[in-house]
């Protein structure tokens, strides 16, 4: 265990150019301490750790398909072990392989990834779901920077250094089901800076959002018609956040009549009893304010959502931020003139 402690902190505070030289011992040492064969949890442990540290040098060693395959097996059978922190070292290494390693893990998502992953989102145990979701937020994360670049390589007449697999798009009937249902595991008790489940599956659909665009609005939506009446506060706030989360990603032409439709509940619901439900309503109805101005018309929806966010602005320090947040933005969105008035200048004095 000491052996590969000290190889896991070599790796972590030595730069990786030096030990480039090293891969294969390294890799060799840490390979059979994780093995599934090893009775030692603890071995495996510090094994896995040493294997994440060391996976930016080991790109020469991941060029090679028998060796890839060795390390990548390694890894998803750690996922699989009784226990609860090797799995959890097991998904953050796959977090960081996918990482560093997309252009390899085509072959990889299809047998084992996006099956291990999902699974792992159903954990009982919050740190290994953590862990999950973060894998698909990482891989919309570099599928996002892909598209990216392949827009700038469309732009100058050259063909895109690399290519994306669009594994979130051919995945979303999978991941969507337990991603949506995630959102209803709010902690009420939880610091509100505090990281949990919920906040890390409502970032992983934004990203995911950003990613697919209009791909996602057919999963979301009927979870959102279910849940936003709910008794239950966990589900109509997971449904107002469900809403929330999609509104940066899809076409503006696809959203405007959702949102359009939407606007008069979403209002309401900065009024709910729930200090966590008029928290996702408030930030809803400033992401509507900051990227679809366009859906709220003055002169039927203006009034009733300025009033309903300066009512907020007597409440909790949380809806307080984000109704403030949400004026500045309609601010912003309806100004920009020399006028001597505009749309909002009545509500200046109650404002």
């Amino acid at each position: 265990i000491s052996s590969l402690q000290t190889i896991g902190y070599v790796c972590e505070t030595i730069d990786p150019e030096i030990l480039v030289t090293q891969s294969n011992p390294i890799l060799t040492a840490v390979i059979q301490g994780a093995n599934s064969e090893e009775p030692s949890q603890e071995v495996r442990f510090a094994a896995i750790t040493a294997l994440y540290n060391s996976l930016e040098f080991v790109r020469q060693n991941f060029e090679n398909e028998g060796e890839r395959n060795v390390i990548m097996q390694t890894v998803c059978e750690a996922t699989q072990s009784p226990d609860p922190t090797v799995q959890v070292a097991a998904y953050e290494c796959l977090v960081r392989i996918m990482q560093l390693y997309y252009d390899k893990m085509s072959f990889y998502m299809e047998k084992a990834l996006l099956g291990l992953t999902v699974t792992g989102m159903k954990h009982a145990e919050d740190k290994i779901v953590l862990q999950a979701i973060e894998f698909w937020s990482t891989l919309c994360d570099e599928e996002i920077e892909l598209h990216l670049e392949m827009e700038d390589a469309r732009e100058f007449e050259r063909q895109p250094d690399r290519q994306s697999f669009n594994f979130a798009k051919s995945s979303l009937g999978l991941v969507m089901p337990t991603l949506l249902d995630l959102l209803t595991r709010q902690d009420e008790d939880a610091d509100e800076d505090e990281w949990n489940v919920s906040m890390a599956a409502a970032t992983c659909l934004s990203l995911l959002a950003q990613t697919v665009g209009n791909d996602i609005v057919n999963f979301v939506i009927p979870f959102v018609e279910q849940n936003i009446a709910h008794r239950d506060w966990h589900y109509r706030e997971a449904a107002v956040m469900a809403f929330g989360s999609i509104l940066d990603g899809p076409e503006p032409s696809v959203l405007n009549p959702l949102v359009a439709q939407a606007l008069p509940m979403l209002i309401g619901m900065v009024q709910d009893q729930v200090v966590q439900v008029k928290d996702s309503a408030a930030w809803t109805l400033g992401r509507v304010c900051d990227l679809l101005m366009d859906c709220i018309q003055l002169g039927v929806h203006l009034h009733s959502l300025v009033s309903a966010l300066v009512a907020g602005l007597e409440d909790n320090a949380r809806i307080v931020s984000n109704c403030c947040w949400a004026l500045m933005n309609i601010t912003e969105q309806l100004g920009g003139t020399d006028a001597e008035t505009y749309p909002l200048s009545e509500y200046f004095e109650g404002i």
